[in-house]
């Protein structure tokens, strides 16, 4: 990272003088480069059939054809020497790269895009010896697969090693990806420009050729010429903060977590963390939350700053979890990487779900498990659509590899972990984690790897000088024994990695009987319709079954690997809960007289049931509404209960259910259903929304509770709350915005504030000059709630220039105003009429315009909308542009229309009695 000033940097624990050159023990950034599976086609082939070859761009033959690299040639060292120019905002640079020839060849397959190669040349160890002039390299260029082919005038010899040297320069990119500038002001308004890398996945060829695939890991030594006003900062000695220097109070908390979360680390994985420094920078223009280069974790303002005047709750939750994400990488990830980008999960998955111990272990307040239930809820989503993809998923092209950073790869991969270490025990899982970066630490592994590992009983102390670990007589199986049930941990884990989809286990309980059955769940998909049985053919799981019952409060185990089973119960019991404490990724039906056993249990003493079981059986229940499982009515009347429940999390997951059928009728414009539901949702939860104060009191969840009660009761216009908050907000504009509103209410009070043309300009005026991203955020969603489309446009026009509102808030700031009822169709005719514009300034697979398009489209719920999304994917597809979330949209719009025709008589009818 380049900056045009020295950033702040808050105590630390090593002091380090920053030199012109640095010494990369393993490698610059995030980026690690790999080789290919594909065989080699001898150098002959090329000769003989160039015409089956590609044509590079002086239309000579290219001679690889293949999207991967060749294997022939591997690197084992950089030296980068890199010249940003911050005025002109180009570079220059030259690189040497030393290569070891596998086998012989005639020439050298890089990835290069958008590099202009100035100079290429080839030494041999014999001519840098005896300082003899390179031989000069023919360079073709293939931009289709982003490659750079360097013909040598005489064949490499296998297992020798060469030493490539190529000069070459190029522009900062504009976007967010690669090697581009960035932009923050100073509080006197002073503009200052710094370069930033973000190179994950397929971004290192921009900032230079390189083997840039996981597999071909390398050591890089780097020198950076800047100027004296400028500091420079790689991944080698000092652990500290980076940030513009106005923003230096937001980076103490990161700091102590920072510190707490890696001590963690070292101790859990037991294995210290390998570098001498590591450094933590905000930087002001950020495409996705953080990128975990290797001791030099780069991170969105946002997800790294905390600000105690304008930070919530929520903020403080998110800003950790982020920092315990990008730490946890550098185990996984940076010290042991995936083989191909198809197991993403390894590193993703892994990063997520230690997010989960790690912050329970380090900040207990925080109740990091509660927030995970809604990590697998989410997923769950995604995943009981038709076009979900296995966890472990083919991904071939830069824009394929882009799209495998998604829900499922993160959270499904985090909740079939979580899953596995509650088969395993707590300490079990732990032992095999270490057991597994141990082994391939400074390597690359893949799935069977992992599950190896897992099933491996052998502690660290085991292990040979080859690397291998044997039990006391023979190297360990993977077949663990269970309860009496053999179980092979690759086999039962590959049902959860290799196949998409999420179990819907059926239980129907005959006396002491319970008939067990597993199917797909899918959501919108109907067992009369003809393409059921179809979509259900060759699904299998091997699933860990938990289960409670009234007669028994201990946790059953059982695991299910064939279509149907039988579990016989040793008592008579009154009902039966599965999956307990939601450690389980599946759903569960109860047939019968199930559901109707267990709500009964709810109202009469809700207790009887765990928390997480209460809130698991809500969330359930609805899901097996749009799969047409369980009633609307049946569901709806399960959370009846929720006037008497104490915990948070269940009224919340309640709550949720019933605002988003809110929000969906408000954007129909389904008046009666509207207006029943508000008056339905302020009379059943008034107990609990006059009980909220307008401060910052309470445990975490308390607080989380607060915002979204009073959020919703502003929103539905409840007297008392509009009062309150435009009480505070007027007082607020007295204070000519110095007044300090309690953190947790804030987003409410911008909101209500927002409505009025005065307060609408102030706030406007107020994010301009705010220093707080977290307060930034606040405003710019309280500006998105106008009822004003030229406000709205107005937001999207200053977020497409990029100074007043920076364009990485762009996407968030589109699927806001599309939630607002006045600003769905203005949100998505911008998508349609600008798709040109936001291509130059995101690439087309990257999460913010995967975002962009979901967030503009996927809540359409009527025929007219889905004809127009059609239209425009169906066009965009005929230019050549083709992403998976055109499917998922094109998937989801119609589950919502169809929602609302089986539902919508039942909700209307519901509510007239209830009210």
């Amino acid at each position: 990272v380049f900056h045009s000033s020295a950033m702040v940097k808050p105590r630390r624990k090593h002091i380090f003088n920053i030199y012109t050159g640095f010494y990369c023990s393993v490698i610059i950034l995030p980026q690690i480069c790999i080789c290919s599976l594909f065989s080699t086609p001898p150098s002959d082939q090329f000769k003989k059939h160039p015409e089956a070859f590609p044509v590079a761009t002086n239309r000579e033959p290219f001679p690889w054809r293949e999207l991967r690299l060749p294997s022939m040639v591997i690197p084992l060292h950089y030296d980068l020497f890199v010249h940003p120019n911050l005025t002109s905002l180009d570079f220059v640079a030259s690189e040497k790269i030393e290569v070891l020839v596998r086998d012989a060849t005639q020439f050298i397959i890089l990835h290069s895009k958008d590099l202009e190669i100035m100079n290429a040349a080839l030494h041999s160890e014999e001519d840098l010896r005896y300082r003899k002039p390179g031989k000069k390299l023919n360079v073709l260029s293939y931009p289709a697969h982003q490659q750079i082919a360097l013909l040598v005038p005489e064949t490499l010899m296998a297992d020798l090693r060469y030493y490539v040297v190529i000069d070459f320069q190029a522009k900062l990119s504009d976007g967010f990806e690669g090697f581009y500038k960035s932009t923050y002001r100073t509080l006197d308004g002073e503009t200052r420009t710094i370069a930033v890398t973000d190179f994950e996945p397929t971004e290192a060829r921009t900032a230079f050729p390189c083997f840039d695939e996981p597999l071909f890991k390398a050591n890089f030594s780097i020198k950076i010429r800047r100027e004296r006003g400028h500091i420079a900062l790689s991944n080698m000695p000092k652990v500290s903060i980076y940030a513009s220097p106005d923003k230096w109070s937001q980076t103490h908390y990161a700091l102590e977590a920072s510190l707490k979360l890696l001590a963690f680390y070292e101790n859990y994985f037991d294995i210290n963390y390998p570098l001498p420094k590591l450094d933590l920078v905000a930087i002001p223009d950020f495409g996705s939350g953080a990128m975990e280069n290797w001791g030099l974790i780069t991170y969105r303002e946002t997800s790294l700053l905390f600000d105690p005047r304008t930070s919530s709750a929520s903020d403080k939750l998110w800003v950790t979890r982020v920092i315990a994400h990008e730490l946890a990488h550098q185990w996984f990830g940076n010290l042991v990487t995936m083989e191909w980008w198809n197991d993403i999960w390894l590193n993703e998955g892994f990063a997520t779900y230690m997010e989960l111990i790690s912050v329970n272990a380090t900040y207990p307040e925080l109740q990091i498990d509660n927030y995970f239930l809604d990590v697998c809820f989410e997923v769950i989503k995604r995943d009981s659509l038709n076009s979900s993809h296995p966890i472990s998923n083919e991904a071939k092209t830069p824009t394929q590899i882009h799209e495998m950073f998604d829900a499922v790869s993160y959270n499904k991969g985090a909740c079939i972990l979580n899953m596995l270490k509650d088969f395993l025990s707590e300490e079990k899982f732990q032992k095999g984690i270490i057991h597994y970066l141990k082994k391939f630490s400074f390597r690359n592994a893949k799935n069977d790897d992992l599950w190896s590992s897992l099933s491996n009983s052998c502690l660290e102390g085991d292990f040979t000088s080859g690397g291998f670990c044997y039990s006391d007589s023979k190297m360990t199986s993977n077949t663990l024994n269970f309860l009496g049930q053999n179980v092979e941990v690759k086999e039962m884990m590959t049902t959860w990695t290799l196949q998409k989809g999420i179990p819907l286990v059926v239980v129907n309980q005959e006396g002491h009987s319970l008939r067990l059955r597993q199917e797909r769940f899918l959501k919108g998909v109907f067992k009369e319709d003809p393409s059921w049985r179809a979509l259900q053919e060759g699904y299998l799981w091997h699933i860990p079954l938990t289960y409670s019952t009234s007669s028994s409060n201990g946790i059953h185990r059982y695991i299910l690997k064939s279509k149907t089973d039988t579990l016989v119960l040793p008592e008579k019991t009154s009902w039966v809960k599965f999956n307990v404490d939601s450690n389980g990724y599946y759903i569960v039906h109860y047939e019968g007289h199930g559901w109707d056993q267990l709500i009964t249990q709810l109202t009469q003493n809700h207790t009887l049931l765990r928390s997480k079981d209460r809130i698991d059986l809500i969330h359930d229940a609805f899901q097996l509404v749009s799969a047409g499982r369980l009633t609307l009515d049946k569901a709806l009347d399960l959370t009846h209960y929720l006037q008497h429940e104490t915990n948070v999390l269940a009224i919340l997951k309640g709550l949720e259910y019933l605002e988003s059928f809110y929000h969906m009728m408000e954007r129909r414009n389904i008046s009666d259903v509207t207006e029943n539901l508000k008056h339905y949702l302020l009379r059943y939860f008034k107990p609990v929304i006059d009980a909220q104060s307008w401060s910052d009191e309470g445990s975490v969840w308390d607080r989380m509770l607060r915002t979204a009660l009073l959020k919703l009761a502003c929103h539905l216009n409840h007297a008392p709350c509009i009062r309150k908050a435009t009480e505070l907000f007027s007082q607020w504009m007295e204070s000519n915005g110095k007044l300090n509103i309690p953190t947790d209410v804030l987003k409410i009070v911008y909101s209500v504030g927002a409505q009025t043309t005065t307060g609408w300009n102030s706030l406007l005026e107020h994010y301009e000059l705010s220093v707080s991203g977290a307060e930034k955020n606040k405003i710019l969603y309280a500006l998105s709630t106008s009822k004003h489309q030229e406000k709205l446009m107005k937001l999207i026009e200053l977020a497409m220039e990029g100074k007043v509102i920076k364009t990485q808030d762009l996407a968030s700031l589109l699927h806001a105003i599309a939630r607002n009822p006045k600003g769905q169709q203005l949100a998505w005719n911008f998508v349609r009429e600008n798709w040109t514009h936001l291509l130059k300034k995101f690439d087309l697979g990257s999460f913010a315009m995967r975002f962009i398009i979901s967030g503009t489209t996927s809540h359409f719920s009527s025929k007219d909308e889905l004809q127009e999304v059609q239209l425009f994917f169906e066009s965009l597809k005929a230019q050549g542009s083709h992403l998976d979330i055109f499917q998922i949209v094109l998937e989801t719009i119609p589950k919502n229309i169809e929602w609302l025709e089986k539902n919508l008589p039942t909700l209307r009818t519901w509510l007239l009695v209830k009210i």
